[in-house]
């Protein structure tokens, strides 16, 4: 496993992270055996990072977090999120009290005294020009409840304004073979601003991993079913709103580029690494060995140049005319 800075904070982390989403909920059912085999065998694989929100399973995952943190000795790091608890997303519920009480109950869910990173969880567009909800995350972190902040965006646009805010240290934004804005337009920001970036969904909710088939099916509480249109949150989050037979299509002509030996969802693991701006990568998983398999694309061989272009050739024919506009 590979270690890089993140933002300007103390703390080099995996460059293969976690992301706890699954483990929480709205992927199907895994039991918390499953789930705190999938962690634990991340933190065998060398992961220090874990990211998770207040709403995935309402609490479950920061809990069975909580949980890992208890039963091992490594120092891990744990960012988690807060605003999706709003039963609308409004301005104005990114309140103080409002998000004093998100922080409260992450911290009673991940059993700690403050949370090591704090992200705002993809809020309405007007929050990013508050200052003022920056000035309270600020209040936060002298009050000892925050060590550090930052955001998770939708949009390259709002990715490059929130890193105008002097404290914000990181972002999570999308970013993978099918969501290649972010790379053309932001992460010379970033690297310039110290500011670093989680990429998230960074196996395009399993298109990447050329697992899925035309006729594979989802449970009912998978948002891969139920989200596919953008029904329950930012289509983007689905499949990284790329049309389902589209991604399977491009994802047939990337499995030809990937090294013998190198699997689809490692050769898409390892395109995100190849981009120095990028601190992590947070692919979920809910199989210890899916977890194994991520984390060993820290170590592969950095991709030639050739299989770079070809990838940004399939993207620009195939992928960019869907989602570039977009976010």
């Amino acid at each position: 496993m590979n270690y890089r800075q993140l933002g300007r904070t103390p703390w080099k982390v995996s460059d293969i992270s976690f992301g706890a989403w699954a483990i929480g909920g709205s992927w199907g059912q895994v039991s918390d055996a499953e789930a705190m085999g999938a962690l634990n065998r991340a933190i065998d694989s060398g992961v220090n990072f874990i990211d998770t929100a207040d709403v995935y399973g309402d609490g479950r995952s920061e809990r069975l977090i909580a949980q890992l943190r208890k039963s091992r000795k490594e120092r891990i790091v744990v960012a988690t999120k807060a605003g999706r608890r709003l039963p609308k997303q409004t301005v104005e519920g990114y309140s103080r009290e409002n998000l004093t009480a998100w922080v409260e109950d992450s911290l009673r869910n991940l059993g700690c005294d403050a949370i090591d990173l704090l992200q705002l969880h993809c809020p309405p567009s007007a929050v990013y020009e508050l200052p003022e909800v920056f000035g309270i995350l600020d209040e936060l972190v002298k009050a000892g409840k925050l060590r550090y902040y930052g955001v998770s965006v939708e949009k390259v646009s709002e990715a490059l304004k929130v890193t105008e805010y002097p404290n914000v240290q990181s972002v999570q934004i999308i970013f993978n073979i099918f969501r290649q804005r972010p790379a053309d337009e932001f992460f010379a920001v970033a690297e310039q601003r110290t500011v670093g970036i989680l990429a998230r969904v960074p196996l395009a909710s399993g298109l990447l991993t050329g697992k899925l088939r035309r006729d594979t099916s989802f449970a009912a509480d998978d948002h891969r079913n139920f989200n596919r249109h953008g029904e329950s949150f930012d289509v983007g989050e689905t499949f990284s709103g790329v049309e389902y037979e589209t991604g399977l299509a491009a994802a047939e002509e990337l499995r030809k580029l990937a090294p013998a030996g190198m699997t689809l969802s490692q050769f898409a693991l390892r395109w995100i690494l190849m981009f120095d701006a990028v601190t992590c990568a947070i692919p979920g998983g809910k199989r210890a060995e899916q977890v194994a398999e991520n984390c060993r694309a820290s170590d592969l061989a950095p991709l030639s140049r050739e299989t770079m272009e070809t990838v940004r050739r399939i993207y620009e024919a195939r992928i960019k005319p869907q989602v570039n506009s977009r976010w």
